[in-house]
C-alpha cells in the first residue's frame, strides 16, 4: 500500500507541523495580538467598503495603491523597493526561495521566530543557529565567527526578537550589516511597540532588507507583511511573488485601516503602558524573573511552566509555554499585553498558578 512517507522529503516528514491552540472559551494571550478590535463606527465604514470590493476579479498584482499609502504611513524611503506578502510569512518564504542556490546557508540567533528555520528546512538551504546569551542578549562575537566561517547567504535578526523581548543594540546589528556576506533581514514585526527601527537605512545600504508586518498593530486577520531595501533585492524577490498574493479583501481592508492609523497608533500606546504595568506586576511576584520587552509580550521565568500554564489555562487564561522549545527557554512563559482587564486577571490569578 502507498504511504505519503514513501514520497514526501524525510526531512519534512522529520518537522512538526506550525501549533495553533485552541482558544475557545479563553482569555486568548498567546499569540502577540492586539486586543482592541476596531471601533463601531469604523466597522460600519469597513463593512460598507468591503461589500463592493470586486470579489469578481483578481487582485491588482501591485496592490492596487497600498504600496504608497504604506510609504506614506510608515516613512519608507523613496530609494527602496517595496514588496507585498500574505503576512511577513510570506516574504519568508519569499526569501528563502529565491536564494536557495545548492550549499546556501542561512544563520539567525536563537530562540527567535521558529519560522526562519522552518522555511530554511522548506527551501533545502542550510540552517545555522547562533544561541543567545543567557539573558537574551546577542552574542555578537559568536554571531560575527558564525558568519565569517559559514558564509550565510541570509541572516534573519527580529528586532525586537520573538519570543524573548529584547531588542539588540543598533550597534550590533550594523556591525552585522557591516560583515555580513549576503542579504540582513531586519524582522521588525513589532516596531509599533520598539523604540528604533533601521527603515530609514532600506534603500541606502545594499544588503539590508527590513521585513514588517501589520498584524500585531491590530491586523493580525487580513495577513499583511511588507519589506523594503534596495531595488536589486525587491526586483528579484518579486519573480518568485504569486501573482495574486495579496487578496482583494485585504487591499481594501488595509486601505482603510492606514486612512485611520492614528486610531492603531493610540492603541498601541495604550499597550505600552501595559506592558510596563504587566512586567512590574509580574515581577513583583514570588518566583517570577521578568526579561525586558520592547514587543507586545513579556516573557518570564517561573519554578515549574508547564504546571504553571496548565494551571493558568484551568483559570481561563491562554499564554504560551515555551519550556522545552528551546535551552536557554527552561521555564519560560510568554505573556501577550491584554487588555488592562485582560493584564488584572494574568496579575491576579498567577500566584495561585505558580
Amino acid at each position: 500500500m502507498t504511504s505519503a512517507l514513501d514520497y514526501v522529503r524525510p526531512e519534512i516528514v522529520a518537522l512538526s507541523a506550525y501549533h495553533v491552540a485552541d482558544a475557545t472559551g479563553l482569555i486568548k494571550l498567546d499569540a502577540m495580538e492586539n486586543p482592541f478590535g476596531l471601533p463601531p463606527d469604523l466597522q460600519a465604514e469597513l463593512g460598507r467598503r468591503l461589500a463592493v470590493a470586486a470579489l469578481n476579479r483578481y487582485p491588482d498584482p501591485h496592490g492596487g495603491g497600498l504600496k504608497e499609502r504604506l510609504r506614506e504611513a510608515f516613512g519608507i524611503p523613496a530609494t527602496a523597493g517595496v514588496l507585498l506578502g500574505n503576512g511577513s510569512d510570506e516574504i519568508i518564504t519569499l526569501i528563502c526561495q529565491a536564494l536557495a542556490r545548492p550549499g546556501a546557508k542561512l544563520l539567525a540567533a536563537e530562540p527567535s521566530f521558529v519560522m526562519y528555520r522552518m522555511n530554511a528546512v522548506f527551501s533545502r538551504l542550510e540552517y545555522v543557529g547562533v544561541p543567545l546569551r543567557p539573558d537574551f542578549a546577542l552574542d555578537l562575537p559568536a554571531m560575527l565567527a558564525a558568519m565569517a566561517l559559514h558564509q550565510p547567504a541570509v541572516v534573519f535578526l527580529a528586532y525586537p526578537n520573538n519570543p524573548t523581548g529584547p531588542r539588540y543594540a543598533r550597534a550590533e546589528v550594523e556591525a552585522i550589516l557591516a560583515q555580513a556576506p549576503g542579504l540582513v533581514v531586519v524582522d521588525e514585526a513589532y516596531t509599533a511597540f520598539a523604540d528604533d527601527s533601521l527603515m530609514a537605512l532600506a534603500g541606502e545600504h545594499p544588503r539590508l532588507l527590513v521585513m514588517r508586518t501589520l498584524s500585531k498593530l491590530g491586523l493580525a486577520g487580513i495577513r499583511l507583511g511588507y519589506a523594503a531595501a534596495q531595488p536589486q533585492w525587491m526586483d528579484q524577490l518579486d519573480k518568485v511573488r504569486p501573482p495574486y498574493n495579496v487578496n482583494v479583501l485585504t487591499q481594501v481592508a488595509a486601505m482603510f485601516a492606514l486612512e485611520h492609523k492614528a486610531v492603531f497608533d493610540q492603541q498601541a500606546l495604550l499597550l505600552r503602558q501595559e506592558r510596563a504595568r504587566l512586567a512590574e506586576g509580574l515581577a513583583g511576584t514570588a518566583g517570577v524573573t521578568v526579561f525586558p520587552s520592547e514587543a507586545n509580550f513579556v516573557l518570564a521565568r517561573v519554578p515549574d511552566a508547564p504546571r504553571c500554564f496548565a494551571a493558568l489555562k484551568a483559570a481561563g487564561i491562554l499564554i504560551k509555554n515555551l519550556h522545552g522549545a528551546h535551552p536557554l527557554l527552561q521555564h519560560c512563559l510568554r505573556f501577550t499585553v491584554g487588555t488592562p482587564d485582560e493584564n488584572s486577571r494574568v496579575l491576579s490569578s498567577l500566584p495561585a498558578c505558580l
